[in-house]
């Protein structure tokens, strides 16, 4: 049975360069993101006009395809569609390789720490933010007197919350397992080491020494491994991130060194006891505390800049604020985050992330303008849902579909979040528990046993700030501009939109019967979202042109051609459904990409008998994608020649 987004999902596999080009692909909360062999082989402007997707992205070596909220449905389609397993990019030899693009070239350093990181992080995005929620809002009952703490309620809805946090290590030892290629049950393994309570409670008991004491590096030991110190922060290894993951890191090396000389008869026990053995002991040994003269420098690093007199804290949250935004576009928001998990677990509170709580606010009220300015129906459509998503801290389709490619919008919601996050940092706001996104946010700034509402009260205030700053400013200097039809790059002039051209007649691009492209089969092509057309049943086998024209577009494939008129008019001729899966069997060019055809001209040889052996539908689509600009345009269906008209455009 046919799903709801299988449509939309063939034409996203179709327009990213087709099944083979594709590496691999992942989702986060609002993205597919690809890694793609060639991406100059995908086609965005397609894309990019697709319903269904808001805006393309490529960075970081991925090609980002937006979609919004239904991405996790979405996602799930390309995955039955194109039968692909989902993950990440593998070898030729079913290897994960973590230091490509996929087209071959080494990624930099920066690219693939934002890489790792986000792929390690993105997948517990939407169940820590839960945990925070929940966690926030205790704290608010709690200091609002409407429950108590010592209550069976609170304990178990506080486990709930508490729990994620506390083993975390677990929950990275899964996810760091499943990026690095390694098995992801030693992965949870290695976590659960970091939180057992016997080690856990080791730091509350008597120390044996100090190491580095009086510096900001102090770190004492509480036990010896052959005589070793086992050295560890104060608070223990829960709530960690950098030990488990460099730890994982390395663990996945030495089980693929260890799985090529490990006889296959006894490696799949004697390769996960080696790997435990050896990993947890130089994890408490040495890359524990490694990973905590990092944070140690990392956070020492981020307080040098806050601390500085008068200016430093204000100058700070200015900073991350305004350009939080562009850091989210690329991906690098995920160099940040970590960040804010080291502060709140060394310090109690972060002082970073508050400079960055108004952004989605200020991005929310540039959005909540070109709303009520613009008179296009499709910007209002997607604005809507797009401004109440943002209100609730996912802002990628307030940033794709709308406040980015408009330009002001987005700039105007980057300028007001550093006056925003100015004021945050000049009021010294605190935040206490990481999770919660947009409002579901603000209880995380609560703090039940010292400074109280303070914090939340400050950064709701810059949040008001914000929001209205961006409302009045995009009111005063956003106007609509050309459409994105209009704006989109073609060999020849393309039409204004709405602006009926010279008639134009479309014929038959083969012998066959004609029907409208309603009763076609195509789950895509039926419901008219790439344009109005026809189908016909083919009887001839050779596709001819049915407009004079340029080829913009010839599928590697075969299966598919777009041409475009000397006055415009774009049309799409599409052999079969699903017969981009053959590659090509059964199809033999006559043209190419870039050739000038006239009305008639031969383009495809198809074997339509060998494509019906496949099992596949041979119903040859007519479409003219650009259906919008042309409201006088009438099917002529029915017993059809090559060249007999199928369409009437004037």
């Amino acid at each position: 049975m046919a799903g709801k987004y299988d449509g939309l999902a063939r034409i996203i596999i179709q327009n990213v360069g087709g099944k083979q080009n594709i590496n691999s692909i992942t989702h986060c909360v609002t993205r597919l993101r690809f890694k793609l062999k060639d991406e100059s082989k995908a086609n965005t402007d397609i894309l990019n006009e697709t319903d269904g997707v808001i805006s393309v992205i490529q960075a970081n070596g991925q090609y980002q395809v937006v979609i919004g909220n239904t991405v996790t449905e979405v996602y799930d389609a390309v995955l039955a569609v194109g039968h692909f397993s989902g993950g990440g990019t593998v070898d030729e030899d079913g290897n994960q390789v973590e230091d490509s693009d996929g087209s071959g070239k080494k990624k930099g350093g920066a690219s693939l720490l934002i890489d790792i990181i986000s792929g390690i992080m993105a997948p517990t995005v939407m169940v820590m933010g839960a945990s925070g929620i929940i966690k926030g809002l205790l704290t608010l009952f709690t200091f609002c007197g409407l429950m108590n703490p010592a209550s069976g309620e609170y304990m178990i809805l506080y486990t709930t919350a508490d729990g994620f946090f506390y083993f975390l290590p677990i929950i990275l030892g899964y996810t760091a397992a499943k990026k690095f290629n390694m098995n992801e049950f030693t992965g949870i393994a290695l976590g659960i080491t970091l939180c057992y309570p016997t080690m856990v409670s080791l730091t509350s008991g008597e120390i044996l020494g100090t190491l580095f004491a009086g510096s900001a590096f102090e770190m004492s030991y509480y036990t010896t491994f052959f005589s070793i110190p086992v050295i560890m922060p104060k608070s223990g290894y829960t709530s960690s991130v950098i030990p488990i993951v460099l730890c994982c890191f390395i663990a996945a090396k030495l089980e693929k060194w260890l799985n090529k000389r490990i006889s296959d008869m006894v490696k799949a026990f004697l390769t996960p006891v080696c790997v435990l053995v050896i990993m947890v002991s130089l994890t408490y040994l040495v890359i524990g505390p490694i990973a905590n003269i990092i944070c140690c420098i990392l956070t020492i690093g981020f307080e040098a800049l806050f601390k500085i007199p008068i200016i430093g804290a204000t100058l700070g949250c200015a900073i991350v604020g305004g350009f939080w935004q562009v850091l989210v576009i690329f991906g690098f928001h995920w160099s940040v985050i970590p960040l804010a998990y080291i502060n709140i677990a060394a310090l109690g509170y972060d002082f970073i992330m508050p400079g960055t709580f108004a952004t989605v606010f200020a991005q929310a009220g540039a959005l909540l303008a070109v709303i009520l300015k613009t008179k296009d129906a499709k910007i209002k459509k997607l604005g809507i849902p797009a401004f109440i998503s943002c209100m609730f801290g996912i802002t990628e389709p307030t940033l794709y579909g709308i406040n980015l490619p408009k330009k002001k919008p987005f700039i105007i919601g980057c300028i007001t979040s550093a006056i925003a996050g100015a004021f945050v940092g000049a009021m010294g706001a605190k935040r206490y528990i990481p999770g919660g996104l947009g409002l579901f946010g603000l209880p995380g700034y609560i703090d039940a046993g010292g400074t109280g509402l303070y914090s939340a009260i400050v950064v709701f205030a810059a949040s008001v700030i914000a929001f209205a700053l961006a409302l009045i400013a995009c009111m005063a200097v956003y106007s609509d501009g050309p459409s994105k039809s209009s704006q989109k790059s073609a060999p020849v002039p393309s039409p204004q939109a709405g602006k009926s051209t010279a008639a134009c007649e479309i014929g038959s691009p083969v012998d066959g019967i004609a029907v409208h492209i309603t009763e076609t089969k195509d789950l895509v092509f039926s419901t008219e979202s790439m344009g109005k057309g026809v189908g016909i049943t083919p009887k001839g086998n050779v596709i001819v042109s049915p407009v004079s024209g340029e080829i913009v577009t010839f599928f590697p494939t075969g299966h598919a051609v777009g041409l475009v008129t000397k006055d415009g008019v774009e049309v799409l001729v599409h052999v079969g459904i699903d017969t981009v899966e053959l590659n090509g069997k059964h199809f033999t060019a006559k043209k190419q990409q870039g050739d000038k055809v006239q009305k008639g001209e031969p383009l495809i040889e198809v074997d339509f008998q060998g494509i019906k052996n496949e099992g596949y539908d041979i119903t040859t689509m007519v479409i003219v994608t650009n259906s919008t600009d042309y409201p006088n345009m009438e099917l002529v269906t029915g017993e059809k020649k090559a060249q007999d008209t199928v369409i009437r455009i004037g």
